[in-house]
């Protein structure tokens, strides 16, 4: 039926190259909630496309499972181990994963369930504090979460607008290049620069929607002004290419996207990493 699953994804779990889960969660949101409504809404606009993208063809074969919602839970430490639990056996399955959160402390524990891979975040904020409102599984300390389980040098954060000195003044300080030097020197060479940093070859993207400018993404929690635009991260989805194992797009809330476009555009961008590991299969 229209909008309760991922448009073309109704292959079985075992036949499917690519499984899509939906995490509604937003418990740790500092300003405005509203995340965990946004699987849905993804859903919905993913029927707004072409199954095929003239750029990059679409193979026959193709194959999703959209696996539907994980259980919430009220405790970030008990979502984390449910998210765990439900997309682990795709990754042992080497099967390409798609999130759609739910706010970006969800991210976490999709990394922590892969071996050998690094994080390319797109994002307005570094989301590197140790802790925040009490509580290190917040959704400002994903990158630093993400670190300690692949270690510094394997995450990256581009366009990023809005840092704390905290985040700032210490030794590990999580690699990044913001929207300002992007605008100055390009995306191609802000995306080159990322996927030198980091050592496995391997790269998991999460984009977080507000680290776009909010002209063209205005229903998030936290809205940043002089972002990147649409094409920039259609570029870094494109340039990560065959070295993208799984991808997530999270931080969209619905009651703050009035016509509806920022969830076309998150599920723009979920087709065109799907289209991309086709391509590079």
């Amino acid at each position: 039926m229209f909008g309760t699953s991922f448009a073309d994804a109704d292959t079985p779990f075992s036949d499917a190259d690519i499984v899509i889960y939906g995490i509604p969660y937003d418990r740790t949101t500092s300003f405005r909630s509203g995340s965990r409504e946004a699987p849905n809404a993804l859903r919905r606009a993913s029927y707004n496309f072409e199954a095929s993208h003239f750029e990059h063809g679409r193979p026959p074969e193709l194959r999703m499972h959209d696996f539907g919602d994980v259980d919430d839970h009220i405790y970030p430490e008990d979502m984390f181990d449910e998210i765990k639990f439900c997309i682990s056996p795709a990754i042992k399955s080497d099967k390409f994963t798609v999130a759609m959160g739910g706010e970006h402390s969800v991210t976490a524990p999709i990394v922590n369930s892969y071996d050998d891979v690094s994080v390319i975040s797109v994002d307005a904020h570094l989301d590197s504090r140790d802790e925040f409102m009490g509580s290190p599984y917040s959704h400002a300390c994903v990158m630093r979460r993400c670190s300690e389980y692949v270690g510094l040098d394997n995450v990256f954060v581009l366009g990023v607008r809005s840092i704390c000195n905290e985040e700032l003044e210490r030794d590990d300080v999580i690699s990044h290049i913001t929207s300002f030097e992007i605008m100055e020197t390009g995306i191609e060479k802000a995306i080159q620069d990322a996927l030198d940093s980091v050592k496995n070859e391997r790269v998991y993207l999460t984009i977080d929607i507000d680290g776009i400018d909010p002209a063209y993404a205005p229903g998030t929690g936290t809205q940043e002004p002089f972002g990147l635009s649409p094409m920039d991260v259609k570029k870094i989805i494109n340039g990560i290419g065959s070295r993208l194992v799984g991808m997530d797009v999270v931080e969209i809330s619905p009651q703050y996207d009035h016509s509806g476009m920022t969830a076309v555009l998150g599920a723009r961008l979920i087709k065109e990493g799907i289209s991309v590991f086709y391509k590079n299969r």
